[in-house]
Parts: structure tokens; C-alpha cells; sequence
């Protein structure tokens, strides 16, 4: 019986997040809080009395409007709290971010930077 391996490519498609240095990037298991539907790139904040994650906003109370993580893929916790992976580390593009109510790349960039994820601004055409 003759053996042949196949190929298959479904292409790559890059989503503008990940800013390069990929060998930087760490990532960490979290749990995101119910009641969202967020897309990869969102940028979470931690709330404090219970260790969960949400999307940050910047009138939030609770911890949760120092952004410290990005989402790593799209997580749908409408239903319930998910377990899902967040990037803690890493260089990223800000046109790939989803940012909560309130918040600016310029509001969030120091918050970020201390946490060691450090935003590059999108260069317009050159």
C-alpha cells in the first residue's frame, strides 16, 4: 500500500495585533467574567474582590479600569464565566485593540506599559 502525504493551506490571514517580537509575548490562563461577547484584542482589567477579568473601562470601580491584560482569541462569556488565555506581555498594535468605554490608546499606554505590554501606534501611508 503506497503512503502519500499531503499538504493543505488555508492561508494566514494577520489581524494587526501582534506587533512583532513574538518571542516576548506571555500569555496566562484567566477568568473572564459573564455577561460579554469580546473579540481577540480586547483590553481587560482585573476586578479586584473577586480575581476576574472584564473589559476595561475607564468609570469603573473596582479594579477594573487599570487595563493589565489583552485577549488573546474571542471569548463568548454571555452565559456564564470562561476560562480563556490573555496576553500579559508583548509588543501590540494599537488598530488591533478593543478598547471599553471611556478609554483612549493614549489613556491606556502607561497602565500597559507598566504591566509590560507596550502599544506601537499605526503609521498612516507612507
Amino acid at each position: 500500500m503506497a503512503f502519500m502525504a499531503t499538504f493543505r493551506s488555508d492561508g494566514f490571514s494577520p489581524d494587526q495585533l501582534v506587533a512583532g517580537n513574538a518571542h516576548l509575548l506571555f500569555s496566562e490562563q484567566i477568568t473572564l467574567v459573564s455577561g460579554q461577547n469580546l473579540v481577540r484584542g480586547s483590553v481587560l482589567g482585573k476586578i479586584t474582590a473577586s480575581g476576574k477579568y472584564t473589559l476595561s473601562a475607564s468609570a469603573a470601580v473596582d479594579g477594573s479600569q487599570t487595563p493589565v491584560a489583552i485577549l488573546v482569541d474571542d471569548c463568548d462569556a454571555s452565559g456564564g464565566d470562561k476560562v480563556t488565555m490573555v496576553y500579559t506581555r508583548g509588543d501590540f498594535q494599537d488598530a488591533g485593540l478593543t478598547l471599553g468605554a471611556g478609554h483612549t490608546v493614549s489613556s491606556i499606554a502607561a497602565a500597559l506599559k507598566d504591566a509590560g505590554i507596550f502599544i506601537n501606534l499605526t503609521q498612516g501611508g507612507v
